[in-house]
């Protein structure tokens, strides 16, 4: 997955010193990835809209109704905010460890602040936080290069781009500025 400075800037924050607001840094092999504050601002955006969909009242949820290319069934009905949900709860499930799903569970599904996650877990107050930071970075970069349909951006999942546009051709394109269509003249009167 390719990482861009234009889709990074906007998520950095201005006073990190890894990237120094950019949101991308170089590697090891002098490959620019991005930076940590911008996979757990990625995080956050996402766990907001968990808890934004999770906290509303069940007769607010909407049905919406997809449009898409295929001939056998051109529309799809669908329940947005309960499928955000359960893709957020299913991927965190799968792509941390044991431990760091404990952690998750409390801190963040949960909502338990972090002296109560310290006792139940029997971790110190640091490495709790550094652990958090991580789940943090290991998140926002599942959500973000996940396949084929990411958690984020956001908007992809809930005002989707529609299946239904032709994609774009650079030979018609091409072929457009070349050859133009211009309109038939007709007889007036």
């Amino acid at each position: 997955m390719d990482w861009t400075r234009s889709e990074t800037l906007a998520l950095a924050m201005p006073q990190c010193t890894q990237c120094r607001g950019s949101g991308l840094r170089l590697a090891r092999k002098g490959v620019l990835t991005p930076c940590n504050c911008v996979l757990r601002c990625i995080f956050r955006i996402c766990y907001d809209r968990f808890v934004k969909c999770v906290t509303q009242e069940r007769h607010v949820s909407r049905i919406s109704l997809e449009p898409h290319a295929g001939r056998q069934r051109p529309n799809t009905w669908g329940r947005k905010d309960e499928e955000f949900i359960a893709d957020f709860s299913l991927v965190s499930r799968r792509t941390l460890s044991e431990d760091e799903y404990r952690i998750f569970r409390y801190h963040f599904l949960l909502g338990a602040d972090w002296k109560l996650c310290t006792r139940k877990l029997g971790i110190d107050r640091g490495n709790f936080f550094h652990s958090v930071y991580r789940i943090e970075q290991k998140l926002g970069r599942t959500f973000r290069e996940l396949t084929p349909y990411p958690l984020f951006p956001l908007d992809d999942d809930f005002h989707g781009p529609s299946r239904m546009a032709p994609a774009f051709s650079a030979t018609a394109h091409r072929e457009a500025v070349l050859h133009p269509r211009l309109p038939s003249i007709g007889k007036t009167a």
